[in-house]
């Protein structure tokens, strides 16, 4: 749960920093949202899960 949060927050946090740069304007930014909601209702999302945990498992071991 608490790597789910982490990553919910970085992400938030990359798309302020590229809205703010005008690099992706707001609708792109609202599409991706959408894409990740239905992307989560897949049944590929357990294993967007585990590989999100392997590579926080990583990064945490350095």
């Amino acid at each position: 749960m608490i790597v789910t949060v982490s990553a919910v927050l970085l992400l938030a946090v990359v798309v302020v920093v590229l809205l703010r740069q005008r690099t992706v304007g707001i609708g792109a930014a609202l599409m991706c949202a959408a894409f990740g909601f239905c992307l989560a209702s897949t049944g590929i999302a357990p294993a967007i899960t585990q590989a999100l945990h392997a590579v926080a498992g990583l990064v945490s071991l350095h």
